[in-house]
């Protein structure tokens, strides 16, 4: 039996209190992918007042979540989710427009996917 592949390519760049996050998740994630990713954004953001954070996510090769990275991503929500000022997420998948509804319920702005990386870039720069 063979291992599918899995992860999050992660970018953070800041510009005094707002944060761009650039996630690009392939595959099924795991509470491994997880226990990468939420340590860095929690240090990128560590000790400043009121962070302000846009986050494009390309989710085309995502597949889903294990359970217990479920639940990590559920979590991330409700630790960060007055700080996502908008997330961009870039998916044709029917699935990922309905987890959209459900996460956006746990952040303070806006969630939206799109079909394409352009149209999510625009949208994303209207807010800037």
């Amino acid at each position: 039996m063979s291992e599918q592949s899995h992860g999050v390519s992660i970018g953070l760049q800041q510009h005094g209190k707002h944060f761009f996050l650039t996630l690009r998740a392939h595959g099924k994630l795991t509470h491994e992918d997880y226990q990468t990713m939420v340590p860095m954004l929690n240090s990128a953001i560590a000790g400043i007042e009121n962070p302000k954070i846009d986050c494009l996510m390309d989710a085309s090769d995502l597949q889903g979540w294990e359970p217990r990275a479920a639940w990590d991503d559920f979590k991330l929500g409700v630790s960060h989710g007055r700080e996502f000022n908008r997330i961009a997420v870039i998916s044709d998948k029917r699935w990922m427009k309905w987890a959209s509804k459900v996460g956006s319920w746990f952040i303070g702005g806006e969630y939206k996917v799109f079909d394409s990386e352009e149209t999510a870039m625009a949208w994303l720069r209207e807010g800037e």
